[in-house]
């Protein structure tokens, strides 16, 4: 028999050694409660034996070398115990204790120094981290309430935050979890390095993740096509969209959020659901669960509330999904089964005519699943169980799940409210392959970030990271003239111009020809508009010396170029170097709309003609 993998020792253990006192108590009674087959060593320097527990003193003591081990010491102790699983031969183990390079401080910084040397190649979650559990192979190397079974399929999760992992872990969506993860500052392990091992686990359905940096942006890259070369999606919840949320999370770990729109623009082109919410995020790696991502964006949605149809479209407003008509052929069909008395639209009221006609109810639903949408959602809200009779509704819910055999459209029940769909129907709709969504925003939202996922992988371009080497000697900015000219020199149409003197503005306006522009013009003046420093639609020799004089008070260098009269709208193309991902591109309004509508989106590359003209697409200026 080979011997087992460092990794393979530490997430499916066959003995572990739990290093400490009450918190270690608590991960064994969280190994109890999930099942854990293995062995379980206690070590603790002075509590007694009794006739039910043995307490070894130290690691040295152990009667062999633990596949895991669980540190629940004080952290000055925490790099000794390290050396000694090392020298036991150890699989790895989980570093709980806080107090490192978090804080900031120096004593943190060496003391994580002092731990990455002794516990040399040996892997390890943390430290600063609630460990893991891992409900394939039943094992929690976990310091608290353990909610769920063992399962032979589900998602993992892998998150910064102990608290969110909890969170998680207590949903009352039934989202099939099969490892729940916490990685804390990422000092050995990170997030990267568990997606990377984790795709090649064919019990791994899709990967969630709550992040608040992330460690090496060229391995999360690399390990993200990993999991979509695997047919695994990503969903994730990053903080940092905010510069409060940035400290915090800063403060938490010790992440650095990185610039946000940089990271949208990662996710967006390489196919990685990123939610704003948990609720969104556990609606999302249900739908992921259940069949990967959506193909696209089209979707129907039916029930038979007109109310319930109206929220759907105004909820949906600020999404990419498609609500398209009925195609002729399936509104035929469903025009003979309801009569003219339903209206056919998307989203579909079909309203209570066949609610107590089951057969007809089915073949309805049939027609709908195969009408050649991605997803196909049934809204319905549940009265609470044991406090009312929901057998018409859970009648409306069995016929939807009997017609979907067969159809390429992916199947959804929806809940307006979370709490009006219960478990055993949750749990009846996942057995059946359709999706049980919870919250009618977050559900919404969930069927547009998988159908985004879909279409990121239909166009299978990978994102490049094309990092600049740092920057040396002296930087300066230019000046719109010199910047101007640097862009003719590649082709790039710029308007007729000269750089004068106040006093030569006049002759150079009348040389050029009207109308003109007259700017102040330097490499301090980056905001001119907002300094009165540019005048418009100059059309006359006095007009032009008259902006002259007034523009000399700013600057005696001028821009004198001709007036472009018939342009459509104004656009910002812009390119910057992100620290993390390396060169970027922006597009957005432009002009003195920049400022004001603050309506940009920012590309990685490559930088090729769909990417930018479905980037431009989904400007507000777009409309222009």
């Amino acid at each position: 028999m080979s011997p087992r993998a460092p990794m393979e020792r530490l997430l499916a253990p066959r003995s572990v050694a739990l290093i400490g006192g009450e918190w270690a108590d608590a991960v064994a009674a969280a190994s109890r409660k999930i099942g854990y087959g293995g062995e379980l060593w206690r070590v603790h320097p002075s509590r007694p034996s009794t006739p039910g527990q043995r307490y070894f003193r130290s690691v040295e003591e152990l009667p062999g070398a633990p596949d895991a081990a669980f540190i629940a010491a004080p952290n000055r102790e925490v790099p000794a115990i390290a050396a000694a699983l090392r020298a036991r031969g150890a699989g790895g183990f989980v570093c709980f204790a806080a107090g490192f390079s978090e804080t900031g401080s120096a004593a943190g910084r060496r003391l994580t120094e002092e731990l990455l040397a002794s516990g040399g190649e040996l892997p390890f979650f943390g430290p600063n981290c609630y460990g893991f559990i891992n409900f394939f192979d039943r094992v929690a190397l976990w310091p608290d309430q353990v909610v769920g079974a063992g399962r032979d399929r589900g998602v993992a999760l892998i998150c910064q935050s102990g608290t969110i992992s909890l969170n998680l872990l207590f949903n009352g969506r039934s989202l099939p979890i099969g490892y729940l993860l916490t990685v804390g500052n990422q000092t050995r392990l990170a997030a990267e390095d568990l997606i990377e091992l984790l795709a090649a686990d064919e019990r791994v359905s899709a990967f969630g993740l709550y992040l608040e940096g992330v460690k090496d942006v060229e391995r999360f890259a690399r390990c993200v096509a990993a999991a979509r070369a695997a047919g695994k999606a990503i969903a994730l919840v990053k903080a940092g969209r905010t510069a409060a949320a940035a400290r915090t999370a800063h403060t938490h770990t010790g992440a650095l959020a990185g610039a946000d729109a940089a990271f949208d623009a990662f996710c967006r082109q390489a196919g990685v659901a990123r939610c704003d919410s948990l609720d969104t995020l556990c609606e999302t790696l249900k739908v992921l669960h259940c069949g990967g991502p959506l193909p696209g964006k089209r979707v129907l949605v039916m029930g038979a509330s007109g109310g319930d149809m109206a929220m759907t479209a105004d909820n949906s407003r600020h999404l990419g999904l498609e609500f398209a008509p009925l195609p002729q052929p399936s509104a035929a069909q469903l025009g003979a089964i309801l009569s003219e008395r339903v209206a056919l639209a998307n989203p579909f009221d079909f309203q209570t005519y066949v609610w107590f006609d089951r057969p007809r109810m089915r073949e309805m639903f049939r027609v709908a699943q195969r009408a050649g949408y991605d997803a196909v959602g049934f809204m319905i809200d549940c009265p609470p169980e044991g406090q009312a009779d929901a057998s018409a509704y859970l009648h409306g819910i069995e016929e939807f799940l009997a017609a979907i055999p067969g159809a390429a459209s992916r199947g959804a029940i929806i809940s307006s409210l979370p709490e009006s769909l219960g478990a055993a129907t949750r749990e009846r709709c996942l057995s059946a392959g359709v999706v049980p969504l919870q919250g009618q925003r977050a559900a919404l939202e969930a069927l547009d970030l998988a159908g985004g996922v879909g279409a990121a992988w239909r166009r299978g371009a990978p994102v490049e990271l094309r990092r600049s080497p740092p920057l040396t000697g002296r930087v300066r900015a230019l000046a719109e003239h010199d910047a101007k000219a640097a862009l003719a020199a590649y082709g790039v149409k710029v308007p007729r111009s000269a750089v004068v003197r106040a006093r030569e503005a006049a002759g150079a306006a009348e040389a050029l020809g009207f109308p003109v522009v007259i700017k102040a013009t330097s490499a301090g003046l980056e905001h001119k508009s907002e300094l009165g420093g540019v005048v418009l639609n100059v059309r006359s020799t006095a007009e032009a010396a008259q902006a002259a004089q007034r523009l000399a008070r700013l600057c005696d260098s001028l821009l004198v170029e001709e007036m472009v009269t018939d342009a459509v709208a104004e656009v910002l193309v812009g390119v910057t170097v992100d620290p993390q991902f390396g060169q970027l591109l922006v597009l957005g309004a432009g002009g003195v709309l920049t400022e004001l509508l603050r309506d940009s989106i920012t590309l990685l590359p490559p930088f090729d003609a769909p990417s930018i003209e479905a980037a431009l697409r989904s400007l507000r200026v777009a409309e222009l």
